[in-house]
């Protein structure tokens, strides 16, 4: 088997979804780094690493924008002082940690992007996202 059937998939993962460096890549798998780039051409691995941000950064919106709704109908039943429906408070506090794991992935993200000279999540936005989607007040 050529070097490519053996780590070629494996380092695509690595490269769109884990967002790896080309030298990280070509480190774990023992490749020389203009081969892992070769890959990177032929297989349009930076088209296939934008659509996968893109698919993230829509997941996590939908999520910040489906919380935002449930943490505010909620706050709405406490307000005027009527029952919260358990159902709602519990679907909210199990989705706390995912959004916690979402922030963290997204400030992983940022890190690596800033490394790479490209524009990401700078903390102005994430600011926004915890204020005005999250309700979230900074310290």
């Amino acid at each position: 088997m050529t070097k490519k059937h053996l780590y070629y998939s494996e380092a695509e993962r690595m490269y769109v979804v884990s967002q790896m460096t080309i030298e990280e890549i070509a480190s774990r798998s023992n490749s020389n780094e203009r081969t892992v780039r070769r890959w990177k051409e032929e297989g349009d691995w930076d088209t296939k690493k934008s659509q996968f941000i893109i698919s993230k950064q829509m997941f996590h919106e939908e999520l910040y924008e489906f919380a935002r709704k449930l943490m505010s109908g909620i706050k709405d039943d406490l307000d005027k002082g009527e029952k919260v429906d358990t159902g709602r408070m519990y679907a909210f506090v199990r989705m706390l940690p995912m959004i916690l794991k979402v922030k963290e992935y997204e400030d992983i993200s940022a890190k690596k992007e800033e490394k790479e000279d490209k524009k990401g999540l700078t903390q102005d936005i994430v600011a926004i996202i915890e204020q005005e989607v999250l309700g979230l007040k900074r310290e």
